[in-house]
């Protein structure tokens, strides 16, 4: 019997959103924080995991950002310019473009968000390290830490119980023909990965990420993830 070759791990960047909360002028993921495009420190960390077969950074049509010379990462990660108008339908185009290079259905593929640049070597192993054996896949995630309250009318209606709330983070970690699946299924509203493989029936493993993990979303997020960065160089 010929045995099925062992799984392989591979990293899909959507990078094809425009940022319109961040305030930046042009696409946040191209803003210069601690010295270089946030993208950049993006793809810094996931350069650093040398398990990942592949690096796939999906952009918008025409865009010519990594077209630069001066890219220093270039020779390790491969461009796809397939991005969709949803983050639903650029994952699910790039997902389509890792199968043309030499992916398939039983790999491993990491979703991450470009503009999620705090993100550690360390926090991309560990969600390997947890998820490689586990029949669903899972995603980074995090506790809520603070009171939550639900609104009506700009007051507060009620308290809700935070006890088994989790913020979602990324990468996350799913078979690529499974993913591939969900996404056809859930269609192009789902936000997030794990969305669409909950929608399938599937419960995603949560794994303990961290609060420095955040995605750079709106003006002030610029200046917190600017001295994040500059503390650890700086270590």
């Amino acid at each position: 019997m010929q045995q099925t070759p062992a799984s392989r791990f591979f990293a899909l960047i959507p990078c094809a959103g425009n940022g319109s909360r961040s305030g930046a002028a042009g696409p946040k993921q191209y803003q210069s924080i601690a010295g270089q495009p946030m993208v950049l420190h993006t793809l810094a960390a996931f350069a650093a995991v040398p398990r990942l077969g592949g690096i796939l950074v999906v952009v918008s049509a025409g865009d010519t950002f990594f077209d630069a010379p001066d890219r220093p990462l270039n020779a390790i990660f491969s461009i796809a310019a397939c991005g969709g108008s949803t983050r639903a339908a650029s994952v699910l185009n790039g997902i389509s473009a890792l199968m043309a290079q030499g992916a398939v259905a039983h790999d491993w593929v990491l979703v991450h968000d470009a503009a999620r640049c705090l993100v550690t070597p360390a926090q991309i192993n560990a969600l390997i390290d947890a998820c490689q054996g586990d029949a669903v896949g899972g995603l980074l995630a995090l506790k809520l830490p603070d009171t939550l309250k639900r609104e009506q009318g700009g007051r507060v209606a009620a308290t809700v119980d935070r006890s088994d709330k989790w913020l979602a983070q990324t990468p996350q970690m799913f078979r690529l023909g499974d993913l591939q699946t969900a996404l056809h299924a859930a269609g192009e509203a789902v936000t997030d990965e794990a969305s669409a493989m909950e929608f399938m029936g599937q419960a995603p493993l949560l794994v303990e990420g961290s609060a420095q993990n955040f995605k750079v979303t709106y003006p002030q997020d610029f200046a917190l993830a600017q001295a994040v960065l500059a503390a650890r160089i700086q270590e």
